[in-house]
């Protein structure tokens, strides 16, 4: 057979949930428009959640119909919910086990089918299985430059220490090519004792990046310049050099709906002034305790300001390890807000359960501010819509993206009371009207714009990611 009659085929291989597959179905478009197949492999969690599973994949497909999705044959697995063990160890050891699977599946395609692998931050044993494959691999790293930056330098500062990071509270840790990060901003596994099992796990993750051919990066070259020149500098991590990394986003949904799919939370905008709404959403997995809630609802109340509000049942569980695999229940507002709320602010709040189409909304018109948990995917949509975040991290890297956003990019504040996990009724109704009526507000929204502007510049003919999409392609031709 002709090598070059063969259509390429690039095979995904992200871990499951929203926050993983979602960023990896962007990127699985960039493939297509390139003329590639695409096959993203899954592997079926062993709990199913709302944002996993069976019912998730099929919604997945039948919204992404040009995209094969694979799902490996499953292995005995134990009921997880009942262990000791912290989930993310256990979601590490069941994706090890899947490696024979992966192999199998990879080699019932001719070699010369195989353009590459990319897989996610969590996949980072399937290295080995693409090095016995012989097909080139690569990481797609969904969150920012100035994140993996931070990561990438971490293994050389833990590695001088006999104790955690922890005890350094909010000190300024320096890294090149970031805003100066205060320790207890990192990713909480990263604080415990370097012997801590939780924490090694991850180090021997971060260390990995060099065992493939390069890395690519949701982010663009204009936001996040000083962390992707980091990433290219030998200082960065003495002694090792990086593999290339390629910054080829803003990788995000596009919006978009038709009149019978439009949400009735978008006809509420629609009556809604320019910038005059602040948008409420603490992503897929965000939810708040019934006490927070309330607090916020007396804030939004008092501001006097419009708003639209997305509410999640709280987790039920105290045990993170509980919470990770619990189900949520049905959300009932009116035992979850104060009691005449909805009424008192009916015509000038929206309060929608569960669930909002977000790029949708963040790219209205009438939305003028965004209250964010600081989640990567949900930054890069309000810079591609070039709204302002009130920034109220809750977990993972999302401290540290606050960081980014507020000193680095200069287009959010931050809600004052997040790190001792309660924001007060006072702060929620200041700082909303500070960004939707103040001159700080309009200071960093001339700013969010000036960014949406350049991530449409990038994505453009000759701008910076398409060009490195193209450096890409070309490298990996070359091996």
């Amino acid at each position: 057979m002709d090598n070059a009659s063969v259509k390429q085929m690039v095979v995904l291989y992200p871990v499951g949930g929203v926050g993983h597959v979602g960023p990896m179905t962007h990127l699985a478009k960039l493939f297509l428009d390139h003329g590639f197949d695409v096959t993203m492999v899954l592997v079926e969690p062993p709990i199913k959640s709302t944002d996993s599973g069976a019912g998730f994949i099929e919604r997945l497909a039948a919204s992404n119909p040009s995209i094969t999705f694979h799902v490996l044959p499953p292995i005995p697995t134990p009921d997880l919910s009942f262990s000791t063990k912290h989930p993310f160890l256990l979601i590490l050891e069941l994706m090890r086990q899947y490696n024979d699977k992966l192999e199998s599946f990879l080699c019932s395609f001719p070699r010369e089918r195989l353009h590459s692998l990319v897989i996610d931050l969590f996949c980072t044993h399937a290295i080995d299985v693409a090095a016995k494959v012989g097909v080139p691999v690569y990481k797609f790293f969904a969150s920012g430059a100035g994140t993996l930056a931070v990561f990438t330098q971490l293994p050389a500062l833990l590695a001088g220490r006999q104790t955690g990071l922890k005890e350094l509270g909010d000190t300024p840790l320096e890294f090149l090519g970031v805003p100066p990060m205060p320790a207890s901003h990192l990713v909480t596994s990263l604080l415990e004792s370097p012997e801590d099992e939780l924490c090694r796990a991850v180090i021997e993750i971060l260390k990995r990046n060099a065992g493939t051919h390069g890395v690519l990066v949701n982010t663009f070259e204009s936001l996040e310049s000083l962390a992707l020149q980091a990433l290219r500098d030998p200082v960065c991590v003495p002694g090792q050099t990086l593999p290339p990394v390629y910054s080829i986003g803003p990788l995000t949904g596009k919006g978009g709906t038709t009149d019978k799919e439009r949400h009735e939370c978008l006809a509420w905008l629609d009556a809604q002034s320019e910038r005059s709404v602040v948008f409420l959403c603490w992503g897929s997995k965000g939810a708040l305790p019934r006490e927070q809630l309330v607090e916020i609802a007396v804030g939004l109340e008092h501001s006097g300001q419009r708003f639209l509000w997305v509410v999640r049942t709280p987790a039920g569980s105290d045990d993170d390890r509980k919470r990770y695999w619990e189900k949520r229940a049905e959300t009932d507002l009116d035992a979850l807000l104060p009691e005449g709320f909805l009424e008192r602010t009916k015509g000038r709040g929206f309060v929608v359960k569960s669930w909002a189409p977000q790029v949708d909304v963040l790219q209205h018109p009438a939305t003028g501010a965004f209250v964010t948990h600081c989640g990567w995917n949900s930054t890069l949509e309000a810079v591609t819509a070039g709204v302002p975040m009130l920034c109220w991290p809750l977990a993972a890297e999302q401290k540290m993206n606050k960081v980014f956003v507020t000193d680095g990019m200069g287009i959010g504040v931050e809600m004052e009371g997040y790190k001792a996990g309660f924001v007060k009724a006072e702060e929620i109704e200041a700082k909303v009207r500070l960004v939707l009526e103040c001159e700080v507000g309009r200071e960093l929204r001339k700013r969010a714009i000036e960014l949406k502007k350049q991530a449409e510049e990038a994505t453009e003919d000759g701008g910076s990611s398409r060009a490195a999409f193209a450096r890409f392609l070309s490298d990996v031709k070359s091996l």
